[in-house]
C-alpha cells in the first residue's frame, strides 16, 4: 500500500473497529485529535515497537488517559499511518464545524 492508502485504511479501521466516527470526533474541541496525531508522528523513531525515550524526543501532550496510549505497540510506519488518520479526522471535524 502507498502511504495515502495506509492512512485511509487506518481511518476506516478507527471508524469500523473502534467506533470513532464523526459524532465521536466532534466531541474533541480542544485539539485532542491533533495532539494525538503529533504524539504518533513523533514516535517515528520507533523500532520494533519501542517508543523513543530520549529527553524531549516526543511530543508530551498525550490528550487522553494513559490506557489509550498505544504508541509503544507500533513501529514507525504504523505510527505514521495512525497520525495521518487522526489528522484526517481533525480535518473532517473542522469542515463539519465550519459547514464546509
Amino acid at each position: 500500500m502507498t502511504g495515502a492508502e495506509m492512512i485511509v485504511a487506518e481511518r476506516k479501521r478507527q471508524i469500523e473497529a473502534e467506533g470513532w466516527d464523526a459524532e465521536h470526533d466532534d466531541e474533541y474541541l480542544e485539539g485532542q485529535l491533533v495532539d494525538a496525531a503529533i504524539c504518533y508522528a513523533t514516535n517515528t523513531d520507533a523500532h520494533d515497537g519501542e517508543v523513543r525515550t530520549q529527553i524531549g524526543a516526543h511530543y508530551p501532550y498525550w490528550p487522553w488517559s494513559d490506557a489509550w496510549d498505544k504508541r509503544n505497540k507500533h513501529g514507525q510506519l504504523r505510527s505514521l499511518a495512525i497520525a495521518g488518520a487522526l489528522i484526517a479526522a481533525e480535518i473532517d471535524r473542522l469542515q463539519r464545524k465550519d459547514g464546509a
